[in-house]
């Protein structure tokens, strides 16, 4: 079946690409969906500073928050729907707004296939 060719970004998804990249299985997957993004969240906080003695001094994570959930909806925007311009009308902006912030958080390096 030939992709439509208006659709930019109708093969792009984070789960085919991490399941690519051997760090998720649809194992893991089931797991994931019986949390809550919340405590997703803090399972993963608490991963990554449990190597430093649970002390993260000068991350700055209240203010980094922010951030850190707007490269991630901008890649589930991507992942699901079938052009930027509908990604950037799912996330309620305008389409230049969409890809000055597209470009700011690198997206289209996420989902290169050079990795």
């Amino acid at each position: 079946m030939k992709a439509d060719s208006r659709s930019t970004t109708s093969t792009k998804s984070v789960i085919n690409k991490l399941t690519h990249e051997n760090k998720i299985n649809n194992k893991l997957l089931v797991l994931i969906n019986n949390l809550t993004l919340e405590d997703l969240i803090a399972i993963k906080l608490e991963l990554s500073c449990a190597h430093v003695n649970n002390r993260l001094y000068g991350l700055d994570i209240w203010h980094k928050a922010c951030y850190i959930m707007k490269e991630a909806l901008l890649k589930f925007a991507i992942s699901t729907t079938q052009s930027k311009k509908d990604a950037a009308r799912f996330l309620g902006l305008n389409y230049l707004e969409f890809k000055k912030q597209y470009d700011r958080f690198d997206v289209e390096s996420f989902f290169s296939e050079d990795d």
